[in-house]
């Protein structure tokens, strides 16, 4: 039995110590005798929770890239199976086509009837090319546009989860409106009457993640991103190539953490995850943030729509704002 959070293909070399000891706790327990050995047991996970405080509570940004990548970090899909009652999935953007990079549909979560809407990047390898690996293109973004123009007709709240590196960047996309499509997701979900909330919960990737994030509070789980560009591609364009050590050096200077996007006002509430990362214990992950959606949206409920327009559309204004100062004599 495979433990969890762990995948022979992807391996954190900074996690290499806690490996070595889940593969000591793995061992005994598989032993016939394992009851035996319950002292030592015990021992072994103390010191693995140990070093995941350790570790966890010290990563570097480029640290918190990889984790967000992590393929058995939970998904869209993952959630909607975990918090989700009586999905009901909606396809199609009624113009081109229906991109699986885009997940949308009817949904419960907790007390609350929602439209839920996420980035989708698949499990299978046939499923992560069907969807570009998460990689929306216009016709996603259209697709959200619809479903969310249909949840404030029923009045219904817009749930989003976002994981995405960054929009479809394809010759195809281009000619069929990407930069357009996202645009226009950001004009029209900026005026919609209805409470919007959004949560990163991996890769929040530039206008890719923005697209179906201009809501009116943002969460981000612990250990994902959220950023203009990924680091990688800022390495390539400041330092003209990506390793190692440019990745580190931008995603510092990115300042792309949950921490960090917390502290310059980009998103309201970051959402603890399990020791280890959400990669570790799906259940607890998805519970932190159904908790998290459904005060959220018990609070925005009661709102009056125009109130409810004018403070997102103060929220996102103030972004980025500052003040000149005329230098003293």
């Amino acid at each position: 039995m495979a433990r969890a959070g762990f995948s022979p293909l992807y391996q954190l070399d900074f996690e290499a110590p806690i490996n070595e000891i889940e593969e000591q706790i793995e061992a005994l327990e598989a032993t016939p005798d394992a009851a035996n050995f319950a002292d030592e047991l015990t021992k072994l996970r103390e010191t693995r929770d140990s070093f995941l405080r350790k570790i966890y509570g010290g990563l570097t940004p480029w640290q918190t890239v990889r984790i967000a990548r992590h393929p058995l970090r939970p998904h869209t899909a993952d959630y909607v199976s975990l918090i989700c009652r009586d999905f009901c999935e909606l396809h199609g953007d009624r113009t081109f086509g229906d991109d699986a990079a885009i997940k949308t549909g009817f949904a419960r979560i907790g007390p609350m009837k929602v439209m839920l809407i996420g980035h989708h990047k698949g499990k299978t390898v046939q499923e992560k090319i069907a969807a570009n690996f998460g990689c929306a293109q216009p016709e996603g973004y259209r697709k959200a546009l619809l479903k969310m123009r249909l949840a404030e007709k029923l009045k219904l709240p817009i749930v989003t989860l976002v994981d995405t590196p960054g929009a479809y960047p394809g010759i195809g996309s281009e000619q069929r409106g990407q930069a357009q499509a996202i645009a226009m997701n950001l004009m029209e979900m900026s005026r919609l009457r209805t409470p919007i909330v959004s949560v990163v919960i991996g890769e929040g990737g530039s206008g890719g993640a923005l697209g179906i994030a201009v809501s009116d509070r943002v969460g981000m789980l612990e250990h994902a991103w959220y950023s203009v560009i990924s680091p990688e591609g800022c390495a390539a364009i400041l330092f003209k190539e990506a390793n190692e050590r440019t990745n580190t050096i931008a995603a510092q200077s990115l300042a792309l953490t949950a921490k960090r996007n917390l502290e310059n006002g980009l998103v309201d509430d970051v959402i603890a995850e399990p020791l280890g990362g959400a990669h570790r214990d799906h259940r607890k992950t998805a519970e932190s943030v159904q908790n998290w959606i459904v005060d959220r949206l018990q609070e925005l409920v009661r709102v009056n729509a125009e109130v409810l327009i004018n403070q997102r559309f103060d929220k996102f204004r103030k972004m980025g704002a500052y003040e000149e100062v005329a230098a003293s004599v």
